[in-house]
């Protein structure tokens, strides 16, 4: 894998294993004795959180008793799980936690995300960006342009050709588009550049107007839901639901809890204004900027 990255496969891996465990009746604890591993590094390897060698992944198989062709299958994710994504050569700036998302982000087909406070990160301009990571104090320059780099790297996806780019889906906050950064221009430019980019056919863009009152998201805030596609004869990875916090990422993957936030997702796309309404709302706030 490329362009695709690593974590898919990772987490396939785990997911099978975990599963190829449960199926052969033993606990989690127990198969960490066997194998001679702590509880803790079980968990990560069954949450794809961290990458596992053919050889142990072999071990595991054992352990189970799976057949033939389905350890074969495993080694084979295993391996995969070793490509080094694009996101790998600004291990300086990504936090471990966030790696995790880009992988995912790179991977997906579908991408939804709600926006109460910010311009999505993958519809920001580099001065918009630059203005976010500034306001962590102790930030050199050379840390914010590494960090504005890394995510205008990010956006490529949005018009790869192959694999296809995702779709992306996004509702912000009336609020969002009336916040502006300190640079004027700046912030003219992101304006814009939300409306021209919401051109393409695959992204979209609906406003949530400041008149809708408290909803199921209110709670929760900002959330992205990433969908994947079928590849070969695997079957998709699920569905995830990503939230971030200051200090991590959650990572939400249960049927449950997808269908939950998906849910919710359809209430707020139903409540914002259509497309083009939402584009003369944006386009109204950029007018006003001259104005004022």
């Amino acid at each position: 894998m490329s362009e695709v990255g690593s974590s898919v496969p990772r987490r396939q891996l785990g997911r099978l294993l975990r599963q190829a465990r449960e199926e052969a009746g033993i606990n989690l604890e127990a198969a960490a004795n066997d194998l001679e591993w702590s509880r803790a590094k079980m968990y990560r390897l069954e949450n794809g959180q961290t990458a596992l060698r053919t050889h142990d992944v072999v071990l595991m198989c054992q352990l189970y008793g799976t057949s033939a062709e389905l350890t074969e299958v495993l080694v084979s994710l295993a391996r995969e799980s070793k490509s080094r994504g694009w996101w790998h050569a600004y291990d300086e700036v990504i936090p471990g936690w966030f790696e995790l998302y880009v992988g995912l982000e790179a991977a997906s087909f579908s991408i939804r995300q709600y926006e109460p406070t910010l311009i999505p990160g993958l519809l920001q301009t580099p001065e918009y960006m630059a203005a976010v990571f500034e306001t962590k104090p102790g930030r050199t320059p050379q840390e914010v342009a590494q960090k504005v780099a890394l995510r205008m790297q990010r956006q490529k996806l949005l018009t790869r050709r192959s694999p296809a780019a995702p779709r992306l889906d996004v509702v912000i906050d009336e609020a969002v588009v009336r916040r502006p950064i300190d640079d004027i221009e700046g912030w003219r430019m992101q304006i814009a550049h939300l409306v021209n980019a919401a051109e393409a056919p695959n992204i979209a863009v609906r406003v949530l107007p400041l008149g809708i009152g408290p909803h199921r998201a209110s709670v929760a805030g900002a959330f992205v839901l990433l969908d994947f596609p079928a590849v070969g004869t695997r079957p998709a990875e699920p569905s995830t639901v990503y939230s971030e916090s200051l200090t991590g990422g959650l990572y939400l993957d249960r049927p449950a809890e997808v269908q939950t936030y998906s849910e919710v997702w359809q209430a707020l796309w139903d409540l914002a204004l259509p497309e083009r309404a939402s584009e003369d709302l944006v386009s109204t706030v950029i007018k006003e900027t001259y104005d004022e």
